[in-house]
């Protein structure tokens, strides 16, 4: 997974993070395109385990037409 496409492209992508995971509203502008303080919110808003919210990410990284 090439991580810096999101972080380079964070004002288009924080779109598409919401209408996945919309209770991270707030907190879109602190994660800023970082990998791990999206895993971290996750685990915070929806009760993930970190194994877990790893791999929600990463599946829905793979999802994504880039």
């Amino acid at each position: 997974m090439d991580w810096n496409r999101v972080e380079g492209n964070w004002k288009q992508v924080k779109g598409k993070v919401k209408e996945q995971w919309g209770r991270l509203d707030d907190d879109l502008d602190v994660i800023n395109g970082k990998q791990d303080q999206l895993e971290g919110r996750l685990q915070q808003r929806y009760g993930y385990a970190k194994d877990q919210a790893a791999k929600e990410v990463n599946d829905w990284y793979g999802r994504q037409k880039w």
